[in-house]
């Protein structure tokens, strides 16, 4: 899981502007078609926190990141922005590793 969130979200380091990017916001600018992807592969830590038992109430946050980000993801030159920013894949693993204290 962290291996994934880490190449959706920050694995390439933008050596100008000192920001790590992952697939994510590149993905994204493939329209519509790239943020999809994005999120299928999201999903995929959603499914593994499921297998490993996490809360419904953290899943449904999981999921409500993925589709945030994937919706605003949708929106020309501002989604792709935002998918830097947002990250729900690290907001996602950030979630799981604080469950036993949200319960």
């Amino acid at each position: 899981m962290r291996f994934l969130a880490a190449l959706l979200d920050s694995s390439v380091r933008i050596p100008v502007l000192g920001v790590r990017i992952g697939l994510d916001p590149i993905l994204g600018l493939w329209p519509i078609w790239g943020d999809l992807l994005a999120a299928a592969l999201a999903l995929v830590i959603v499914y593994d926190a499921w297998r490993l038992g996490a809360a419904p109430r953290i899943l449904i946050l999981m999921l409500l990141n993925i589709a945030i980000d994937t919706i605003i993801g949708f929106i020309p030159i501002v989604g792709d922005i935002f998918d830097v920013a947002w990250r729900a894949s690290t907001r996602n693993l950030r979630l799981i590793n604080l469950e036993p204290a949200m319960v």
